[in-house]
């Protein structure tokens, strides 16, 4: 092989050895999961369930709802990390979450891919 194929393929592997390495230190851990689940949940009750509790009951209803929403943080992140199961593949980690709740709250089940410090939900269904 000439010297020039030779250092392409060497700064090649050199790329990809770095990328990987990039992963596996940024790759997130569970508690990262547990306070993007606890806020991505957060604000779904805010936005979704809170809005619709006002358009039932008033407006004063939405307020309190959005009030203890924010006040029930703590529990909200104790529920989603015992329900929350993780996959390490090293690179990159899968957060599997069953949040099955009391009757006649509907349970979900959320599944996450986690990679370089990001969150990507790709699977939420009613169960």
């Amino acid at each position: 092989m000439d010297k020039a194929l030779q250092f392409v393929m060497m700064l090649g592997g050199l790329i990809v050895a770095s990328s990987g390495i990039l992963m596996i230190i940024t790759n997130p851990s569970q508690h990262d999961y547990e306070v993007y689940a606890t806020d991505a949940l957060s604000f779904y009750l805010k936005d979704r369930v809170c809005t619709q509790a006002s358009t039932d009951f008033g407006s004063f209803v939405q307020s309190y709802c959005k009030t203890l929403v924010d006040t029930g943080q703590p529990q909200i992140k104790t529920i989603i990390s015992t329900a929350t199961t993780q996959h390490n593949f090293l690179i990159f980690s899968i957060y599997e979450t069953e949040l099955a709740l009391p009757a006649p709250i509907p349970s979900y089940g959320f599944q996450t891919i986690g990679v370089m410090q990001n969150f990507y939900t790709y699977q939420a269904e009613k169960l």
